[in-house]
């Protein structure tokens, strides 16, 4: 076993270990098309991490259109260039696969419901009246 490890040890990856299901992170990915390189972003919920040492994975679901879209990176992989933490969740379990059968209506409408929700200290624009002011 120390044969592997000594094998993987200059492969792996430190600085991504830092999060885990529940979390919302942000995945940069280099993409090679031709001759140019160029990184795409995919951010969504972590509904799981599975394996240990360079077989690490993870897999991230967003919602894309009303569209549930769910892609499982390698950890490890010279691919990713980097994975940033952007909110830290809290729960109970290992695996989100609960989040598959959420209907996405139902997660637009708490997300609005968020956004549109009144803040203290803020004044709400005026509507006009019915009347004609040009008379």
């Amino acid at each position: 076993m120390d044969q592997v490890k000594s094998v993987e040890s200059p492969h792996l990856k430190k600085v991504f270990s830092d999060f885990g299901p529940g979390d919302t992170v942000r995945v940069h990915v280099r993409v090679i098309e031709g001759e140019k390189e160029r990184s795409q972003v995919f951010q969504g919920i972590v509904i799981n991490r599975r394996g240990a040492g360079l077989s690490e994975t993870f897999a991230v679901r967003k919602i894309s259109m009303g569209v549930g879209v769910e892609r499982i990176f390698p950890l490890h992989s010279p691919s990713l260039s980097r994975i940033e933490l952007v909110k830290k969740g809290r729960v109970r379990r290992a695996k989100l696969f609960y989040l598959r059968e959420q209907k996405s209506d139902r997660l637009e409408a708490s997300r609005e419901s968020l956004v549109t929700a009144d803040r203290p200290g803020e004044s709400k624009p005026s509507e006009p009246s019915g009347e004609d002011s040009t008379s």
